[in-house]
């Protein structure tokens, strides 16, 4: 009896044995035929790190991704099992390829961000209605800073007014001339209007850049960091053109006007028609002062180059005493007073658009071999 159960207990043994094996094979060539997207989500869902090398050291053969064998299989099989196992290798494989997608991902997006820094987008496109509606907000803040100008200068009125009137007196003092005002309110007008104008000057260099800040949306990241010194140097040209007007031009015209005086003629100028004479120059010249930094920022766009002002200078010289001669009265005087600093102005931008300006990019070697095949 002992011997039937001896041999009963070895072929129950045999039976498990083979059972185990057949069992072991089944799970090996299933994860032979098992993709690897499979196992990447298998990994992804057990929470383990691919990247992690030491992950399928720490997990028993087999049992890491696929079967769930008994100890007493793992412990039968021994070392054998751990280091032949081919879903750990699949295993390895997979999260290799994981790393490997992960890199190349990376690398692309890197390489995206450096193009993209070279070529530098504007940020948001407006519509026309956000566009009105930026257009109103810079408005009513211009609108305000002048207003608030104003205010501040009426308290100067009387003294800005009788700065503003100073050139001429000064000529008239000699043969006895003055400024009259013909009707009541005339004076009272032209004190606020002299207090308006001086507010437009003060707040200037928040006016200025209301105007350049309505304009920097549809410019680039690196054009928009010119903003603020253009708006500032936007006003002091504004300022300069008009001091030059007012201490330069203003003495000589006006000299050249009361030349034609005798005694018959009398000059006796009211004070609106000057009130209107003198704003209209000193606008002008302010203006035509603002040329340098306007050619700057065009040759910063790279719409104009310092070749391309060279090239055309004697049409802008001609230009030049048009503007003149519209600005200011049909004399010959005041023309070539206010045509000469355009000119002068005109050579400064260009300088202005060679140092600042926008380098023309360099020709392809496509280019280079059409030309040389054209010449």
């Amino acid at each position: 009896m002992s011997e039937e159960r001896q041999a009963d207990r070895e072929r129950s043994e045999d039976e498990v044995g083979t059972g185990s094996k057949e069992s072991r094979s089944l799970d090996q060539a299933e994860a032979k035929n098992t993709p690897a997207s499979d196992l990447s989500e298998t990994i992804g869902a057990s929470g383990v790190d691919p990247g992690d090398d030491h992950v399928f050291d720490e997990m028993p053969g087999d049992e890491a991704v696929l079967s769930k064998n008994s100890p007493e299989e793992d412990t039968a099989d021994g070392e054998s099992g751990l280091s032949g196992s081919p879903s750990a290798e699949h295993a390895a494989e997979a999260a290799s390829g994981l790393q490997t997608s992960a890199g190349e991902a990376g690398s692309a997006a890197v390489a995206a961000a450096s193009g993209g820094s070279e070529e530098e987008e504007p940020p948001h496109e407006m519509t026309f209605t956000e566009h009105l509606n930026e257009l109103r907000v810079r408005l009513m803040r211009c609108i305000i800073a002048a207003l608030v100008g104003f205010l501040a200068c009426y308290a100067f009125a009387e003294q800005l007014f009788m700065m503003l009137m100073q050139p001429l007196i000064t000529l008239l003092e000699p043969s006895g001339g003055s400024l009259i005002y013909t009707g009541l309110p005339e004076a009272f007008f032209t004190h606020m209007k002299v207090a308006a104008i001086a507010g437009l000057f003060v707040a200037s260099p928040y006016i200025f850049y209301q105007l350049w800040m309505f304009i920097a949306p549809g410019l680039y990241e690196g054009e928009r960091k010119y903003m603020i010194p253009i708006a500032f140097c936007s006003a002091l040209c504004f300022v300069t053109g008009a001091l030059f007007g007012y201490y330069v031009v203003f003495p000589y015209g006006f000299q050249f006007f009361l030349g034609y005086a005798s005694d018959v003629i009398k000059p006796m100028p009211s004070v609106k028609e000057y009130f209107s004479f003198s704003t209209s120059m000193l606008f002008a010249f302010g203006f035509i002062f603002e040329l340098p930094l306007f050619m700057f920022f065009l040759s910063v766009l790279g719409i104009v180059t310092h070749k391309t002002l060279r090239k055309y200078r004697k049409f802008a010289i001609l230009g030049n005493f048009v503007v003149a001669a519209i600005l200011t009265p049909p004399d010959v005087v005041s023309q070539c007073l206010m045509a000469a600093p355009l000119c002068i102005l005109y050579e400064i931008g260009i300088w202005v658009a060679y140092m600042f300006g926008k380098k023309p990019k360099e020709a392809t070697v496509e280019e280079d071999i059409a030309a040389q095949a054209k010449g």
